[in-house]
């Protein structure tokens, strides 16, 4: 969402789950999940101080790897070449829910 535009943000939503039902007759919303759970990550390298390794790997809450699964589908929509945001989104989660990350 661009300057708290709300409603363009829902219309681009509801457009994309128009269009992953269209093509997968499957349920937008488990989709979404699917592919919330597939890009979403289990640990993260943190730094800590006056441990020998500067960083260290940490698991992830899930309240911020939900939060960082939702960012990174939308920063890769955003750079796929396709004409709408709506196309672009319903793509990107189509393929993240097809596409399962290697843990």
């Amino acid at each position: 969402m661009y300057d708290g535009k709300k409603s363009a943000a829902e219309g681009i939503m509801y457009g994309a789950f128009d269009v992953i039902l269209q093509k997968t007759k499957q349920d937008p919303v488990q989709v979404f999940h699917e592919a919330l759970r597939n890009v979403s990550p289990a640990l993260e390298v943190r730094s800590r101080l006056l441990v020998a390794p500067p960083t260290v790997p940490v698991e992830v809450r899930t309240d911020r790897s939900r939060a960082l699964a939702i960012r990174w589908i939308i920063t890769a929509s955003r750079a796929r070449n396709e004409p709408t945001m709506t196309g672009r989104l319903s793509g990107e989660i189509l393929d993240a829910a097809s596409n399962p990350v290697m843990p």
